[in-house]
Parts: structure tokens; C-alpha cells; sequence
């Protein structure tokens, strides 16, 4: 029985939208969808996820009236190893609309990594398609498919990355020239992979060969990853983190992950807001999402992140300054996958490669992560933490429900502006009344600690009376730095961010 005339797909790449929708249609559920769409955007966002790198999936199974959360973001490596050595590791530096940030690469950035096992463990689970149907989209675009704007444009910012390694040059400068829009990108190995995992569900990558090699490169090339570690891999199924808000309630990404109890924290603030009394983008506002922002931001620096924290602050306010947990962001790598299908199931699902180490797994075509390579996920210090633990990560695949029915699925990319622009697009939506179209596509600001960053678009009066409250910084054009929110009204629309590619199929 189905409950919506159509399912939908937003994403950051038509190519991926298109192939979920395409698996809907030929019979798949939503969860088929975004294991389709998890493979095509390793294959065609191969800047921002991979199969070798990490992500969380938030689901509703209308079959089993249930929410389902996913974990398989990468663990810290080095189990069964002596680490007792300077590992292979450097920083290679990148360039984001002017401002520059170096990014650690090589065999010691390498976390153990968990999107495939991930998407595998989803498949098996919820899927309804035999798994060999489900690949064949990415299959098709690992054969070769057009390079677009956006991802060239990315491209072009880890060029040093990309071909770091004679794997890298292969793909991403076969005839000795970079790859630009309008090329074909092919990836041989990466094609050769997929039709081994149709058959083996990934066990060569986790315990056979594969992992053997990688071992062995890591072992001559000073990285922490070994063969222990990829065999201990599991993906971790948790209850989400619920927060009621207004009339709705948002379920959205459990600890470790931080970006949930952060959300959790602005919309606990948003409730005791009259929100209904502004305008929406006038001075009055801004200045007010600013203090929200500013209040968030102090208190996540002062260890309030976790759910016990957030229930605290919930409760009884005079309590939110007790907690003591520290917490760890999450890199720029990102990309986000919204679907609903006509069954009423819904998947919401954030994967990311950080920037990619450079080193690809032998004979798979698949560049590995460099998690541990990111400052933002290891504020202490690198390579401080215990092996086979999960690392934290600022992800936060969410879905609203009201009066038990999901209304929205939402998720976003942009490291510490995930949690800023979920939070501006729900407060749009819910508090007022804005279309998904407008929420999504309306200006976002963010407070980075010393200036707030505005996106063009709010009047020249709200940001004069946003000045008499802090530095102000107005960027030129709206851009992937303020995240990238690719969202679905279950049976209604979906609504791709622009910023980072978006793109919407129905079906």
C-alpha cells in the first residue's frame, strides 16, 4: 500500500539523485535509494565521500513503524600494531574563496573506514533489490560519466590530493592533463571492485586480500591502519537523539557524534525565543540568531555536547553550565542524501571522505580517508586517541516528525556550519512558515568565534543594526562554506541546496 503519489531524492549531484530515483522505480524502497545513491556519489562526489571513508543514516521503517539510526564513521586505527613511530603524514594546503587551510594527508591520516561496510549493512537489513541492481548505477558511472561545475570546481581545490599517487594520476590525469568540467571521468578499478562486492559484500575489503595489502602499504608507508583493524569493523545501530521542538519533534544523530546535541542546544533556545513576534531577516532577528549562535558556541567550547548535557539544559537551565564533555567537529568533506519514498519510508544519510589521504586501496579505484589527519576532529592533539574507538564527527542526518508521521528529511554538509544551517532552515520552516524552497535557499550567517560570516541577500538596515552587535563580514555570493542543506517533504518536495550541487528527482 502506498501512502505518497511519488518518492523523492535530493542530493548533492543529479547524477546520484537520478540513479536512487531510477532504483525506486524499478521496484526498490528508499533504503535501496540511498545505498544506490551512497555508491554513485563515491564514484561521482569523489572529493567529498568514498567508500573508504565514513557516514551516519538516519531511517524510518514504515513496515516496522520504527526509527533507525546507522553509525559506520570511521574508528580510530591501530589495533595489533606497535604505533610507537612518526607515521607518514603532512599537510598540504587548500584554498577556500581566498582563505587557506592546510589539510594532513598520507598513510598516517588514514581512520578505519566504514562507508562500505555501512552501505552493505543497510542494504542487508532494509533493502528490498538484490544488491547486484542496487550497484549497477555507480557500476555504470565508474565506467564513465561528465564531469559537472561543481565537481570540477572541487577538483581543482585538492588537485594536490587527488594526485598525490600514481592510483590518483590514473583516474584524475589519464592523458596527462587534470581533469576539467565537461571531461569523462572512468575509474577501471573502481568498476572491477563493484561487480567483487556484489559477490562478496565487501569481505575481501574487511578480511581478505584487500585488507591484506592495505596492511602490508601501511606497514611500509608508516600508516596506522592494519588488517586487525578493518576485520573488527561493525557498524553500530543506536536509539537517535529526539528533541521536542514547538509541535514536532526532531530525531537526528546520537553521541559520539556531536552535531545532533549542538542542534538539540539551538532549537532548546530557539523554544524560549518569540520568534513569532519578528520578521524574518530583519535586524531584530539576525541579532538574535547571532546571541543564539554565541550561546551555543560558548558553551559547546566549554564541554556542553552531550545528550545528558542537553536534557539537563532542557530541564532546568541552571544546570546547563555543569557538564564537562569536550567535543570534536567534523571536516569539510561532506556531502548529504534526503529520500522518501512512496511507502512512507524515509532515509537520511551524511557521508564524507574529510579531504581524502591520497593512498587508494589496492586494485578497488577507492581512495581512503585522512580523519586522522583533521584538526578539526582532533582538537587534543593527533594521534592521541585509543585504537578501535569510534571517532566523533559534527554529521547530522535528521528527520522531523509531527503527530507521528515524518514531515521532513534533512541534512546537510559544511563541518561546523552543519549544525547553523539545519538549525536556519528549521527555524524558517517551523517558526515562519517559509517554504523548504526559501528556507533553503534564503541567506545563512555563522558566528566563527570572532566575526559573524554573512551570506548576501538580508537588507543594508539588518546588517547596519547587525554591526552595532559584532564584526560583521558579507560575502560576495552565497557558498558551500555555509553548509549545503538537501532536503524532502515526504509526498510533497524535495529541495536541493544549491550551494553544493543540489539536485532533485521524482518519481
Amino acid at each position: 500500500m502506498s501512502l505518497y503519489d511519488k518518492s523523492i531524492v535530493a542530493s548533492g549531484h543529479e547524477l546520484v539523485s537520478q540513479a536512487a530515483a531510477e532504483i525506486m522505480q524499478a521496484g526498490g524502497n528508499a533504503f535501496d535509494g540511498v545505498v544506490a545513491a551512497g555508491f554513485c556519489s563515491a564514484v561521482a562526489e569523489p572529493t567529498l565521500t568514498s567508500l573508504g571513508g565514513g557516514g551516519l543514516l538516519l531511517g524510518w521503517s514504515e513496515k516496522q513503524h520504527q526509527q533507525l539510526f546507522f553509525d559506520f564513521f570511521v574508528n580510530t586505527p591501530g589495533l595489533g600494531r606497535d604505533c610507537a613511530f612518526n607515521p607518514h603524514f603532512f599537510p598540504v594546503t587548500v584554498n577556500f574563496s581566498g582563505a587557506s587551510q592546510d589539510f594532513n594527508v598520507g598513510m598516517g591520516s588514514v581512520a578505519v573506514p566504514g562507508t562500505l561496510k555501512g552501505l552493505l549493512h543497510i542494504h542487508e537489513r532494509l533493502g528490498h533489490m538484490d544488491l547486484r541492481d542496487v550497484l549497477a548505477p555507480a557500476r555504470a558511472l565508474a565506467q564513465g560519466h561528465v564531469i559537472n561545475e561543481q565537481q570540477a570546481h572541487f577538483l581543482s581545490l585538492l588537485y594536490p590530493i587527488m594526485t598525490l599517487t600514481e592510483d590518483g594520476r590514473k583516474i584524475y590525469e589519464p592523458t596527462g592533463s587534470y581533469l576539467v568540467a565537461g571531461n569523462t571521468n572512468s575509474n577501471a578499478d573502481c568498476v572491477e571492485f563493484l561487480d567483487q562486492v556484489a559477490e562478496d559484500r565487501g569481505d575481501n575489503f574487511y578480511f581478505g586480500d584487500i585488507a591484506e595489502s592495505i596492511d602490508r602499504d601501511m606497514k611500509a608507508g608508516k600508516g596506522f591502519l592494519s588488517a586487525k583493524d578493518l576485520a573488527d569493523y561493525q557498524v553500530a545501530e543506536r536509539p537517535p537523539l529526539t528533541i521536542p521542538y514547538r509541535n514536532f519533534q526532531l530525531c537526528t544523530s546520537p553521541e559520539p557524534s556531536m552535531g545532533g546535541t549542538l542542534i538539540g542546544l539551538s532549537i532548546g533556545l530557539m523554544e524560549k525565543l518569540g520568534h513569532q513576534q519578528l520578521t524574518w531577516g530583519s535586524g531584530a532577528h539576525l541579532r538574535q540568531t547571532l546571541a543564539l549562535m554565541q550561546e551555543v558556541e560558548k558553551n559547546r567550547a566549554a564541554g556542553i555536547s552531550t545528550p545528558s548535557a542537553l536534557q539537563r539544559f532542557l530541564s532546568d537551565e541552571r544546570q546547563y553550565a555543569d557538564a564537562t564533555e569536550s567535543i570534536r567537529l567534523f571536516s569539510r568533506g561532506t556531502t548529504h542524501i534526503s529520500i522518501s519514498d512512496r511507502h512512507g519510508n524515509c532515509a537520511s544519510m551524511t557521508c564524507s571522505n574529510g579531504e581524502g589521504s591520497g593512498y587508494f586501496a589496492p586494485g578497488t579505484g577507492v581512495m581512503l580517508n585522512n580523519m586522522m589527519g583533521e584538526d578539526d576532529l582532533h582538537p587534543n592533539g593527533f594521534h592521541n586517541g585509543t585504537p578501535g574507538v569510534r571517532v566523533a564527527s559534527m554529521m547530522s542526518p535528521s528527520l522531523l516528525f509531527e503527530e507521528g508521521r515524518v514531515r521532513l528529511v534533512i541534512g546537510s554538509g559544511g563541518s561546523k556550519r552543519i549544525r547553523t544551517a539545519i538549525s536556519q532552515v528549521l527555524n524558517q520552516v517551523i517558526d515562519f512558515k517559509r517554504t523548504l524552497e526559501e528556507a533553503v535557499s534564503a541567506p545563512r550567517l555563522y558566528w566563527d568565534g570572532e566575526a559573524v560570516q554573512v551570506e548576501p541577500g538580508f537588507s543594508k538596515r539588518s546588517i547596519e543594526l547587525l554591526r552595532d552587535c559584532a564584526d560583521v563580514n558579507v560575502w560576495e555570493c552565497q557558498d558551500v562554506y555555509f553548509g549545503g542543506v538537501h532536503a524532502v517533504v515526504p509526498g510533497v518536495e524535495g529541495v536541493g541546496d544549491q550551494r553544493r550541487g543540489g539536485a532533485v528527482v521524482s518519481v
